[in-house]
This record gives structure tokens, sequence and C-alpha cells, in this order.
């Protein structure tokens, strides 16, 4: 999947899904596009490397995923007991649609607004 049609797709998961660029202070992280619900990430990456894509993840299913498929790895720059690190350029469509709204949901069921 391109990086257009995954922005596309995280958009698409609900209406109150945001895109922020919330790291441009910092040189090293300013292109890092995160999506959010209710004000908490579910994916990020970066726009100028798209070669890793960070989503929230239960963490009994980690190893599992990790060792079904290559394209799972560990996140960078995060937790990886919660968060799983997944290349957009070898992981087939269906498993990144999967994962994207199965951590979209973890983070909406955990922050629902009141």
């Amino acid at each position: 999947m391109n990086i257009e049609d995954y922005r596309e797709y995280c958009l698409s998961l609900g209406e109150d899904v945001e895109e922020k660029l919330p790291f441009t202070a910092f040189h090293h992280a300013s292109s890092v596009l995160v999506f959010y619900i209710h004000d908490h990430m579910f994916s990020f990456f970066d726009c100028d490397d798209f070669c890793i894509i960070i989503l929230k993840c239960q963490p009994d299913r980690i190893e599992e995923l990790c060792a079904n498929h290559s394209c799972i790895g560990k996140p960078y720059n995060m937790a990886p007991k919660h968060w799983i690190g997944i290349d957009p350029g070898n992981a087939p469509d269906e498993l990144l649609q999967e994962l994207t709204r199965n951590s979209y949901e973890i983070v909406k069921a955990k922050y629902k607004k009141k």
C-alpha cells in the first residue's frame, strides 16, 4: 500500500479521526504524520521515509504476529509491549488494514469521549 492510500484508509475509519504533524519543532521528526482518535495516537509514520508504520496492538497478539509475518517487528521509539512496527512495502494490504483498524479500535475503546 502506498502512502496516500494508507492515509486515506486511516481517515476513512471514522469522522473523529484527525491527522497532525505534531513534531515539527524537532528536525528529525518534523515529517512524522500521526493519526489520532480522541486526541490519542493510533498510527504514525515518517512521510519522508515510508518504511515503517507504528500501530497499537494487544500485547497477547504481538509475539504471534511477529512470528507469522516477516513484515511485522518492533516499533520505532515506542514500547514493544503495546506497539508494533509494520513494513507497508512488504505487508499485504488486508493485513495492514486489519491491524490499523485494530489499533484504531483499541484506542477508541480506551479513550471514549464522555
